[in-house]
């Protein structure tokens, strides 16, 4: 009776064991912990953000649910079949940018989201994902004989969606997909004197580009440079960001004791400006151990780059690392006051769920590297 007992409940453990191996088994669970912690903080912070708003932080574990489900989906699919979506992703997102240039919604002055019945959705977002795997897969196919004409190649796959995302206008998103596509350059073996070349030629044409700029970007970086100018107004973001973060001092005023945050001082505090209530209310000393998480993950994200295999699955790897790092250094610059307000999300942390979803999806390709390496051509 035992014995009987016994293999009755062995059963139910295999059959859980054999459950969990499947949806386990490619998932770099050292870079998933570092995910989940930054995200379970955002969760308390967007609690005291909204002042207790539980239908607000509902919809975001919801949308944090959608976004691991898709990093899960993406870790899953061998490294073959991510090159083979390189194009037609690339294509799909280009075609829907021509698509918001001819029939986009115009919000605010700007045109930037398509309706396609159904949904509305940002084609630019897809973009972020969509250009250094299409660049990567680019520079995998020339890797033989990488030339000089490879990397102009390269140079216009990156400017033309570039192109019409700086005319819908969004300098932010064009920059850092710009930031993105550069990653790739750079990675692939541009070379320093060209990579100074181009630093010369951008330092020469600002007045350039600053007559094409709209009147709000340069308002922007001319409130970067005095936010008093203007205190009520362009400078009012930086102004009570600062001083939310300069009131946090050493130790913070405690979780939802922060004034600027529950006086309804601090604008966007949600989203863009996140840093600037955790800043207040957890202090230096909670700054550091955010930014302690945030190298973790980073750090996890460059062993796996290290150890990519290919060249394809190089590139990849390190344009997502670093352009994890960029969203997280402009986000904490623009709240700081060292970077002009430029609208972008402090990752794994802000409330929104399209740039989570953006994400995940590239952390599951990183995981897709670090566990399919036996599918990938050495």
């Amino acid at each position: 009776m035992a014995s009987l007992s016994d293999s009755k409940l062995t059963m139910p453990r295999n059959r859980f064991r054999k459950i969990w191996y499947y949806l386990a088994r490619y998932i770099d669970f050292i870079l998933l912990t570092g995910i989940l912690l930054l995200m379970i903080v955002g969760l308390v912070i967007l609690y005291s953000a909204t002042s207790g708003d539980i239908g607000k932080v509902s919809k975001q574990t919801a949308h944090m649910f959608i976004a691991l489900t898709v990093m899960w989906l993406v870790a899953n699919v061998p490294l073959q079949q991510i090159m083979r979506l390189a194009l037609p992703l690339y294509l799909l997102g280009f075609t829907l940018l021509v698509g918001v240039a001819l029939f986009g919604e115009i919000n605010n002055g700007a045109r930037r989201w398509l309706d396609i019945g159904i949904t509305r959705i940002q084609p630019s977002e897809i973009m972020k994902i969509a250009i250094p795997l299409m660049m990567a897969w680019y520079f995998d196919k020339h890797e033989i004989t990488l030339r000089l004409r490879d990397f102009l190649g390269a140079t216009v796959i990156l400017l033309l969606p570039v192109a019409l995302i700086l005319r819908q206008p969004d300098l932010g998103t064009a920059l850092l997909i710009s930031a993105s596509g550069f990653y790739v350059l750079f990675l692939a073996g541009l070379s320093w004197h060209v990579i100074g070349g181009l630093c010369i030629a951008a330092i020469g044409s600002v007045p350039i580009l600053w007559s094409f700029l709209h009147g709000y970007q340069r308002q922007r970086i001319l409130t970067m440079l005095d936010p008093s100018q203007d205190a009520l107004g362009a400078g009012y973001h930086t102004i009570q960001s600062s001083i939310a973060i300069g009131s946090g001092g050493i130790s913070g005023k405690g979780w939802q004791n922060g004034t600027q945050t529950q006086l309804d001082f601090l604008p966007e505090q949600s989203t863009d400006f996140i840093f600037a209530v955790f800043s207040e209310e957890f202090g230096l000393i909670g700054n550091s151990l955010l930014l302690l998480l945030y190298l973790f993950v980073i750090g996890r994200c460059v062993v796996i780059t290290a150890s990519a295999p290919t060249q394809f699955t190089r590139l990849i790897a390190g344009s997502i690392t670093l352009t994890f790092c960029t969203y997280i250094f402009v986000n904490m610059g623009m709240v700081s006051g060292i970077l002009p307000v430029v609208g972008v999300p402090l990752p794994l942390i802000s409330y929104g769920g399209t740039a989570l979803v953006t994400m995940l999806l590239g952390f599951g390709i990183l995981m897709s590297i670090q566990k399919h390496p036996k599918l990938v051509k050495t």
